[in-house]
């Protein structure tokens, strides 16, 4: 969001600095802003040879605030068009805590549990990480 609107403004700090950190890491085949003009977010394609080959595309969008909020968004597209997604959430909302995380298949408010994140955007990112390497796992 912007600084005309009433919500949060993206940090473009710290999506550069995400973004920096995801590059090096050989999960990503891409990680790029989007849109590429004004970034507001990032889209992390995830290495598909890690996957099984149903799967036809895997990714995180990532979007981090300047008040420390954040959206990470983990999306699974499958070749018969099933997708399989979750979300780890930092921001007021009306149904649950501030912190909170909505579980696969679908991500929805019916799914979401409330959670607690650490301070440090590296740490956050860590956790993601982790969890998504250990549902690539689960498929072997």
């Amino acid at each position: 969001m912007g600084p005309n609107s009433d919500g949060p403004t993206v940090s473009s700090d710290i999506l550069d600095d995400i973004r920096s950190y995801l590059v090096r890491s050989r999960r990503f085949e891409q990680v790029e802003c989007e849109p590429a003009h004004s970034p507001t977010s990032l889209r992390c394609y995830f290495d598909t040879g890690y996957y099984p080959t149903a799967l036809e595309e895997v990714y995180l969008d990532i979007v981090w605030f300047t008040n420390s909020d954040f959206t990470i968004h983990y999306h699974e597209w499958y070749s018969d068009g099933e997708t399989w997604e979750c979300r780890w959430d930092r921001h007021p909302n009306s149904h649950n805590n501030r912190e909170h995380f909505h579980s696969g298949p679908d991500a929805t408010r019916a799914n979401a549990v409330d959670a607690s994140y650490p301070t440090d955007w590296r740490d956050v990112l860590e956790r993601v990480l982790t969890e998504t390497d250990e549902r690539m796992r689960g498929f072997w």
